[in-house]
């Protein structure tokens, strides 16, 4: 247990899968430098951790993240030019380290998820959220813009649903979330864990390598256009992979029917 964060590597969900919890309750998982500091380091350390093979990100109390900390947002109203700059590249290397943790991160998402919390969900890669959360891109309401969390937010929810939330700073419920794109599950507040747990369970049954892969293909190709070279990578990886000790083995296992090693 950290200060701000509740950090889990043995998981009941299974030794191969990691939780991280927002754990600053009472103020509905605001965070504040110290929490940009920690999911930092947090996550830089599980990227570093070869028997990982999920990551659960969740908040504790009646909230996933309700954005910037109050006493936060009072500091940095007296900021210089140059603070402010600094400040939000520590967020941004915050949003960069999820991002790229080599292994898929399942987002819990249940209350209010509003302004950089909606950052947060936007680096996972997959929003399990409970009916009855709320989201908000709230920032222009201060005059303020979305602007480190924006790369992430405009891929997740989309340009166009992005050109409204951006500018109107209305919340939207988890439903409309999900008919976005952006949330893949909604389901009610009882059955979120077991639903997370689901998904969690059919990633650590895939080949540990083969859902690495997966994550950084999908990255790698998105809005890239389909020319020779995209081509001539995508068969690249695939000849690397049936070639390797796990592509062998799966293939194997399916074809003998029987379980795979990794499990």
């Amino acid at each position: 247990m950290t200060t701000t964060l509740d950090i889990r590597r043995s998981s009941p969900l299974g030794p191969h899968v990691a939780e991280v919890w927002l754990n600053r309750p009472e103020v509905r998982n605001a965070f504040n430098d110290g929490v940009v500091q920690e999911l930092s380091d947090a996550f830089r350390t599980l990227a570093q951790d070869g028997d990982l093979r999920a990551v659960v990100l969740g908040g504790h109390g009646k909230a996933f993240c309700a954005g910037a900390d109050l006493s936060w947002m009072r500091a940095m109203a007296d900021y210089t030019w140059p603070q402010n700059h600094a400040d939000a590249a520590r967020l941004a290397e915050m949003l960069w380290a999820i991002w790229t943790c080599p292994v898929p991160v399942v987002g819990r998402i249940h209350g209010d998820c509003y302004a950089g919390g909606v950052g947060l969900a936007a680096v996972c890669d997959v929003l399990v959220a409970a009916e009855g959360a709320h989201f908000c891109l709230s920032e222009a309401r201060l005059g303020l813009l979305p602007a480190t969390i924006g790369p992430y937010v405009v891929k997740a929810l989309g340009e166009q649903a992005s050109r409204r939330y951006f500018v109107t700073a209305e919340r939207f419920s988890a439903a409309r979330a999900q008919a976005l794109g952006f949330v893949h599950e909604v389901v009610a507040p009882e059955a979120l864990d077991a639903t997370v747990a689901e998904v969690v369970a059919a990633i650590v049954a895939n080949g540990p390598l083969a859902v690495r892969a997966c994550k950084r293909l999908v990255k790698d190709v998105a809005g890239h256009e389909i020319d020779a070279a995209l081509r001539d990578e995508t068969v690249r990886r695939i000849a690397d992979i049936r070639a390797s000790p796990e592509g062998r083995e799966g293939v194997q296992a399916f074809l003998n029917k029987r379980g795979p090693a990794w499990k």
